[in-house]
């Protein structure tokens, strides 16, 4: 990789801010599809809004489950997949319990999550297992359980906590996984650099509320 890697196509443009607006979700669809990321990443609500927005482009709407806390009920977690779903969504960002995980309780989380993966058939599922919670092994723990979930990516982080996703993480799970998944970087990316960076230690996607910047920043 040259220093001006094109990271566009690894983007997940995303606006998952409470507050966010049809307006705000409309700037963020049209900056997608002029810079070609690879999604436009929004709350639940503005799944169908943004799906007709990105007609007719090649930038594909991800939606998140459980978001921020993934302390909903296994049933309130599956409705919510299931209606992103039928709204358009092509990809969901799942929040693992992560008290449950604390807990130890490691049966419940690798099943909510085979649970909704295997009604969710179809779609790109990537696992928020919030890395700035867990120790070390706790990480390695992580990946064991995404992996044996059937999701296509563990990533690193909501954006909500105190910290988002650290490079040696990625090279952590990159050497344990041994492709058998991928990864997605997220929490705290907001310049090209950090960005290439992460890639560079084996991301696969870039979960941003910074795309523009990122890419005008090359």
């Amino acid at each position: 990789m040259d220093l001006f890697l094109p990271v566009n196509r690894y983007i997940d443009h995303s606006n998952l801010k409470p507050y966010a607006t049809f307006e705000d979700i409309d700037i963020l669809c049209k900056e997608a599809i002029q810079y070609r990321f690879h999604s436009v990443c929004v709350n639940p609500f503005y799944v169908k809004h943004a799906k007709t927005v990105l007609k007719g482009s090649d930038v594909r709407v991800c939606s998140v489950v459980g978001f921020p806390l993934g302390a909903n009920s296994p049933k309130t977690k599956l409705v919510e997949a299931s209606t992103a779903i039928n709204d358009g969504a092509d990809e969901l960002d799942i929040v693992w319990n992560i008290g449950a995980f604390k807990s130890g309780d490691y049966d419940f989380v690798e099943n909510e999550l085979k649970t909704i993966i295997s009604y969710t058939q179809n779609v790109i599922h990537k696992v928020i297992v919030e890395t700035a919670y867990l120790t070390e092994e706790e990480k390695k723990t992580a990946l064991e359980i995404v992996m044996n979930s059937g999701a296509e990516f563990i990533k690193t982080s909501t954006g909500f906590a105190p910290k988002g996703a650290d490079v040696e993480d990625i090279k952590l799970w990159k050497k344990l996984a041994d492709g058998k998944i991928k990864i997605k970087a997220a929490g705290g990316i907001r310049d090209y650099e950090t960005a290439v960076m992460m890639i560079k230690a084996g991301a696969d996607r870039i979960g941003t509320s910074h795309g523009v910047e990122i890419v005008k920043g090359r």
